[in-house]
């Protein structure tokens, strides 16, 4: 069961100068130093071409550099106008304003106000945290996954109500885990609590809707975005019904680059239909590693939304009751990565023990690319699973052919 909670951070671990910081929430840190890239391909500074399966950590739903982004930032460019803006209206700010608010699921659109805050993802949160506790005159409190729903539905209770609960609709650092969508209507059912849905990763159309709650059924009463809103740039806002209100803030988001390349981002998801197109071909490629995990005793399950996925990597030898960090096999899923690497393929680790890999590829990932990726994904599975059984390699003097 996902957990609901009204804060949650993350931390990064540390990082050396001579790897990449291309990494994401549960991602770790990779030996590849991008130095150019395009769509779904990044050439390291290594000279080898490297399939992205992480878009960087979600951030890229249109892949790296693509046309319409780098049009838009030039575009602002070119215009002469400040590249930073700090006030609470610019032609640019009030362009993204209204193409985001085209694409805000129905119930929250008609009410929705667009609140500005700092750049962060963690920005958002604590704007939106502000907002419910302004609401409700309530303060917050992080409340167990088999308590949630009781302790918010029991009048008699005497656990106190929090100021409102945050959800994430696919908690993706937790191993790409789907909130059911019968728990999430049940958790917003006739009460007083202000659900706030975190779309950080979920949303501009990653999960097959363009946001993820909209499979649901339900309205939240806001909703926090960040990442792939801002086209590639820094760029957070907390979106809300609007009789939830806070005093004006004095944070104005200014950068104008960030919010023409979010524009440009949203706008090109929505009028293509790339939503449509990920829960397509994120199907069809859960169907194949599905097929894939019947084939290998070190797959476990196989999940996802649309072109968020996650695979488990299990200890074979683990008893099939077991819990997933029972059964989780954090040494060979790094074996699987490296593998992966070897083969030309990006992609991340999380879940329990970081034993979950995680596939993130660009919207705009093609059939071609998404077979390619899942040859390579499933290659590096068969030979992780025969010389790297405990994480480990064994003594061979054969290496394996690198391709790129």
């Amino acid at each position: 069961m996902p957990r609901a909670v009204v804060r949650r951070e993350h931390r990064g671990g540390p990082r050396t100068v001579a790897q990449s910081t291309y990494e994401g929430r549960g991602t770790g840190v990779l030996p590849v130093v991008p130095v150019r890239a395009r769509g779904m391909t990044i050439e390291g500074a290594d000279g080898r071409r490297y399939l992205d399966c992480l878009s960087g950590a979600g951030t890229l739903a249109l892949g790296h550099n693509h046309p319409v982004v780098l049009e838009a930032i030039r575009g602002i460019i070119d215009s002469g106008a400040p590249l930073h803006a700090p006030g609470p209206a610019t032609p640019v700010k009030d362009a993204f304003v209204t193409e985001l608010s085209r694409t805000l699921p129905p119930g929250l659109a008609e009410r929705a106000r667009v609140r500005f805050c700092g750049p962060g993802r963690d920005d958002a949160v604590a704007t939106a945290l502000r907002l419910v506790r302004a609401a409700t005159g309530r303060a917050g409190a992080e409340l167990a996954d088999h308590r949630t729903e009781s302790a918010l539905g029991d009048t008699a209770s005497d656990v106190r109500r929090p100021a409102g609960v945050i959800v994430e609709p696919v908690r993706d650092d937790g191993g790409v885990l789907p909130a059911p969508d019968a728990w999430l209507r049940r958790l917003t059912a006739d009460r007083s609590v202000p659900l706030i849905v975190d779309e950080t990763l979920t949303g501009v159309g990653r999960t097959g809707t363009f946001w993820a709650v909209e499979r649901s059924g339900i309205t939240p009463d806001a909703m926090v975005l960040s990442a792939a809103i801002g086209g590639g740039l820094p760029l957070a806002v907390v979106v809300h019904r609007d009789d939830l209100a806070l005093p004006a803030s004095r944070i104005h988001t200014g950068n104008q680059l960030a919010l023409a390349a979010g524009t440009a981002t949203l706008a090109h998801v929505r009028e293509n239909g790339l939503a449509g197109h990920a829960a397509a071909l994120g199907a069809r490629m859960l169907s194949r590693l599905r097929t894939l995990a019947g084939e290998l005793a070190c797959v476990g399950d196989v999940r996802g939304r649309g072109l968020l996925i996650g695979v488990d990597v299990v200890d074979p030898e683990a008893p099939s009751d077991g819990t997933p960090r029972d059964r989780a096999a954090p040494g060979l899923a790094a074996a699987v990565r490296r593998e992966c690497l070897r083969r030309g393929l990006i992609i991340g680790l999380g879940g329990p023990l970081a034993s979950v890999v995680r596939l993130l590829p660009p919207l705009t990932v093609t059939e071609e690319q998404a077979a390619a990726v899942l040859d390579r994904l499933a290659d590096a599975l068969h030979t992780a699973a025969r010389d790297h059984p405990h994480g480990e390699p064994r003594v061979s003097g054969r290496r394996h052919a690198r391709t790129g």
